[in-house]
C-alpha cells in the first residue's frame, strides 16, 4: 500500500487535506476525493472556484462580527430588524442557525474571542440603537455561563434586560447540531437573567 500511496501522491494529498474539515473522517474524505478527481472534474473545478472566490470575499462584518461580503452585513444594514433586540452569539454560524428559524427579528453581536471585545464600541452601539434586551445564544456550559456574567458585569450600568435562550439545548452541543424546532422553542422560551 505504501508503494501504491506513493504514487497517488496528488489523490491522497487531496485526501489528507479533505480529512481535515469537520466531520468528515478518513472513509468519506477518500470518497469525496474519488468523487472529485475521476468521477465529475466539472464539479471539482467548480468547488474550488467557489473555494477560491470565498477566500476573497468572505469577511466579518465591522459592526456584528457576522460574515459578510462587504463591510457591513445585510442584517446590520436591514432597517426594518427590531433594534431593540441585541442577539449574542459566539460564532458567525450560529447566526445561520438562528435565522433559519425565521423567529427572530433584531440584530447580532458575535463574541468570538471575550478578550478582543470593544466595550467602548459595543456601548456605544447599544446606546445609539437603543438596545433594550440583550439575549444570550449559548449552548448551556459553565465557560459560557462564566462569558455571559462577565458581559452583565461590563454592561450593568445601562438600561438592559439580559436573558439567555431556554434550556433545551443540550449541554455541550454547538447551535449548528440542534433541530429547529428545538432551536425556536429555546429561542422563544428565553429566561430573563
Amino acid at each position: 500500500m505504501k508503494t501504491y500511496k506513493n504514487t497517488l501522491h496528488y489523490f491522497f494529498s487531496l485526501t489528507e487535506a479533505l480529512e481535515q474539515l469537520p466531520g468528515i473522517g478518513k472513509k468519506s474524505a477518500q470518497k469525496m476525493a474519488y468523487s472529485l478527481s475521476v468521477e465529475d472534474k466539472y464539479m471539482a473545478l467548480k468547488i474550488a472556484h467557489s473555494i477560491e472566490n470565498a477566500i476573497d470575499n468572505v469577511r466579518k462584518c465591522k459592526i456584528c462580527g457576522g460574515l459578510s461580503e462587504s463591510e457591513i452585513c445585510e442584517i446590520c444594514l436591514d432597517e426594518n430588524r427590531q433594534n431593540s433586540q441585541l442577539c449574542v452569539v459566539l460564532h458567525p454560524k450560529d447566526i445561520f442557525t438562528i435565522e433559519e428559524i425565521g423567529d427572530f427579528e433584531g440584530k447580532y453581536k458575535v463574541i468570538d474571542e471575550l478578550e478582543k471585545i470593544d466595550f467602548v464600541f459595543f456601548r456605544k452601539y447599544i446606546q445609539e440603537n437603543k438596545i433594550k434586551e440583550i439575549i444570550f445564544a449559548f449552548s448551556p456550559t459553565l465557560a459560557n455561563d462564566a462569558i455571559m456574567l462577565f458581559i452583565e458585569d461590563k454592561l450593568q450600568d445601562l438600561d438592559l434586560v439580559f436573558s439567555k435562550i431556554a434550556q433545551g439545548v443540550p449541554t455541550g452541543i454547538g447551535l449548528e447540531n440542534i433541530d429547529q424546532l428545538s432551536l425556536l422553542r429555546a429561542f422563544t422560551s428565553r429566561v430573563k437573567l
